[in-house]
């Protein structure tokens, strides 16, 4: 039987059967997490681009709270932010979730 390369993800699914479970999990969960935080995204995507989502708002998020801004007036469905900058970037329709966290990055570091 040949094997897929090892860094391949059908490798790691063949080897442990619960794996594309446990994918699907971690997905659902990160997105709920994200919707929490104002953001929605389908638990289809991949859960490591997920993860690298929420990380990139919760950097946001700390660097809004370094600044002093209040993360619960400054949502995405705010309609009356304490400052509009304290606010994660909305996806644009037909952004890839890279270019999302690409942007969020660089809302960061405006606020650094």
């Amino acid at each position: 039987m040949n094997l897929p390369p090892e860094s391949s993800e059908q490798r790691s699914e063949m080897l442990d059967p619960h794996r594309r479970e446990e994918r699907k999990s971690a997905a659902t969960e990160i997105t709920g997490r994200l919707f929490q935080k104002g953001i929605d995204v389908s638990d289809s995507e991949d859960p490591s681009t997920l993860a690298d989502l929420l990380s990139a708002v919760e950097r946001f998020e700390a660097a809004v709270e370094k600044r002093g801004g209040d993360l619960m007036v400054n949502t995405p469905s705010s309609s009356d932010p304490q400052n509009p900058d304290f606010v994660v970037p909305a996806k644009e329709a037909g952004e890839t979730l890279d270019a999302y966290i690409g942007r969020i990055d660089v809302a960061t570091a405006a606020l650094d």
